[in-house]
């Protein structure tokens, strides 16, 4: 073991008692349910003994629990109190009352936000494990999921992942024979021979001896660099699956009664009993002092502060970083591509935790576009290909950022952003608000996108900035010239919030030329043709039809980029109003909730800004269509010059 030594010594007695703690505070949570004190409850009863792993770990280590882990925390070094308080909900409660009973964390004790859609913690476990040994540790991390999600694609990619890299990451399946009401024996991959025993570690999870002797093996492997373990705990689910569910209308009476004669906390009492370490009389008193003392952390806890309502909206974005000039010179003539290329490679210069990982990023390719050419070769410990998996791109930035390390993450086109959607919406937006800022998440994810290049079709070339502006808690920016691609990009790397930058590939390779070089802060749009009739507002690839429509109409048209989505800078849109009295608001997505519409929305709900219009706003956008392959269907369904100047006659008139 390492001079970091593990936090407490394993001793059955003790842990009987931690045991008793942990199944006393779920039927307390039981009784409080039924006496209509909280809204909810999720049950570890039965899972108990999985708690001698967390004595098997060091500080240093990680735990990335699913929600029946109780003792698993407890034995992490958790109070009962902890837990109370996160039943009631309370704003002392690791979540402030954001989260459910069961979500568990602490950032001090490296127990990671538990996020409800289970599996969805496994790719940020392998994202901290791939930290871990990058950073030359001989730390762990251990991640726990419940039987039912081994059906799912990210479980089966966070091990191809663990095991491709070796990494020091121990996966344990709480296999307590149910999802839900489902019975899982005929869906498990174990019981399908989809894993073998070269992986796979089978036990009784009944018996914490077991147990611990698992996870010994399991975390000597890890330390020695020799990579994952994947333990199978067979255990038995006591209790229904929620307080919103009773496992009786599904279960036979028999089998629930065959299932506590298994209760882990019995069969340890009993031996201990039997071998003369435990009188009856001892383990009686045990129980009643165990019963009171958590009886009273559930009375303390209720007494304590609820959150407050105008505290909501804390904790969606970290604070508002100063920006910085990006490392590229004015003066010279480039493309989007370059000026990304620069940037990025200075980054990578000033910053070893600073990490690339991407479908074809290293060289000789260095990227579909190029953004990452010669990189691996001058950082091949920062620069990595990353596997045909979206889902592992996406989650395995969250478990890195989380660790302290600032990926820089490649989706290959922004079409492709679908299977890692679950770890975007999951994990990557909610993870600082839900562990009220103890967590957080800074990541730059960029990916080429848009449309107007002939041959895309489907997956090459939709722009769909929309969906990631719904998400609370992403940053979302798009860039059009080589010095605000920079400016967002040294902005972003720099920062504290999760980030995404579509970079549009129309007009990524045409050639500028650098003005002045300032920073460019997130939430801040750019006049870039001033005029005094007509507001028109887009970003990206529709900044080439705003300019060739103004060059065309017999009005004078103030054209601004918006460059960053989310945060929107609507002042200077309002501001160019008080001049114009009109708007038109050009964007390639789709019209159905896109977000110019959002724009619009946002300008005319304000009775001062209704005020300013002198006709109606305008919206220019793709029709609800897919984008076919052959270029007239791409062409039909794209806006145009003719469709934007028939919008800026529209508000003249």
């Amino acid at each position: 073991m390492s001079a970091i030594s593990a936090s407490k010594a394993y001793s059955k007695i003790d842990f009987l008692k931690l045991m008793l703690i942990s199944r006393e505070g779920d039927r307390r949570e039981g009784i409080l349910l039924r006496q209509s004190k909280g809204w909810f409850q999720v049950s570890g009863m039965g899972h108990e003994a999985l708690g001698a792993f967390s004595f098997l770990l060091r500080p240093d280590d990680y735990i990335f629990p699913y929600y029946r882990d109780r003792s698993i925390v407890l034995a992490r070094g958790l109070k009962n109190y902890d837990l109370a308080l996160a039943y009631f909900a309370k704003q002392s409660s690791s979540s402030a009352g954001r989260q459910m009973p069961g979500h568990y964390s602490d950032r001090e004790k490296n127990i990671f936000s538990v996020c409800t859609p289970t599996g969805g913690s496994l790719l940020p476990a392998c994202g901290t494990a791939w930290s871990m040994k990058m950073a030359g540790t001989d730390s762990v991390c251990l991640a726990t999921v419940g039987d039912a999600s081994s059906r799912q694609g990210e479980f089966f990619e966070a091990i191809a992942f663990a095991v491709q890299e070796k990494l020091p990451v121990i996966f344990v399946v709480e296999d307590n024979k149910y999802g839900i009401s489902t019975p899982t024996e005929k869906f498990l991959p174990f019981n399908l021979g989809i894993l073998n025993d070269e992986v796979v570690v089978k036990i009784d999870g009944r018996h914490p001896d077991n147990v611990y002797k698992a996870g010994k093996d399991a975390v000597d492997k890890a330390r020695r660099g020799e990579g994952p373990t994947l333990i199978w705990a067979d255990i038995d689910r006591l209790a229904s699956h929620t307080s919103s569910d009773d496992h009786r209308v599904y279960r036979k009476a028999e089998d629930i009664e065959e299932m506590n004669q298994r209760d882990p906390i019995r069969i340890l009492a009993e031996e201990l009993i039997a071998s003369g370490e435990l009188s009856l009389s001892d383990w009686e008193s045990m129980q009643e002092e165990t019963a009171r003392v958590i009886d009273q952390d559930y009375l303390r806890a209720e007494k304590e502060h609820d959150p407050k309502a105008s505290e909501t909206n804390r904790h969606c974005f970290g604070k508002q970083q100063q920006a910085k000039a990006p490392p590229i010179q004015s003066g010279q003539r480039t493309t989007m591509v370059s000026a990304i290329n620069t940037t990025f490679r200075k980054a990578l210069e000033d910053d070893p935790t600073v990490v690339f990982f991407g479908e074809d990023i290293e060289d000789p390719k260095g990227g579909v576009f190029g953004m990452t050419k010669g990189l691996s070769e001058s950082f091949p410990k920062q620069v990595f290909n990353a596997p045909l998996a979206e889902a592992t791109i996406m989650g395995v930035a969250v478990g890195m950022a989380a660790y302290g390390y600032r990926p820089v993450f490649e989706l290959q086109f922004i079409d492709f952003i679908a299977p890692g959607w679950n770890q975007i919406t999951t994990n990557m937006s909610t993870l600082r608000w839900r562990s009220n800022g103890a967590w957080t998440c800074p990541t730059v994810i960029y990916a080429p996108y848009g449309a107007y290049l002939p041959g895309g079709s489907l997956w090459h070339s939709h722009s769909n900035e929309s969906s990631l502006a719904h998400v609370p808690g992403i940053k979302v920016a798009v860039p059009s010239t080589p010095e605000d691609a920079a400016g967002l990009f040294w902005t972003a790397i720099q920062g504290e919030d999760p980030c995404f930058i579509l970079i549009p590939k129309h007009i990524f390779r045409v050639q500028h030329d650098v003005g002045k070089v300032e920073p460019v802060p997130f939430g801040k749009a750019k006049v870039v043709k001033p005029g005094s009739d007509v507001t028109l507002v887009t970003w990206g690839n529709c900044l080439e039809l705003a300019h060739e429509a103004a060059a065309k109409v017999g009005a004078s048209v103030e054209i601004i980029d918006l460059r960053s989505i989310v945060p929107c800078d609507y002042d200077t849109i309002v501001k160019s109003l008080e001049k114009t009295g009109r708007l038109v608001v050009v964007h390639e997505d789709n019209r159905t909730c896109g977000f110019g519409q959002a724009v619009i929305a946002e300008i005319t709900r304000v009775p001062e800004r209704w005020n300013l219009f002198l006709s109606p706003p305008q919206l220019v956008a793709r029709d609800d269509v897919h984008i076919g392959f052959n270029p007239i269907y791409e062409y039909a369904a794209l806006p145009d010059v003719s469709e934007v100047i028939a919008a800026i006659n529209v508000v003249m008139e």
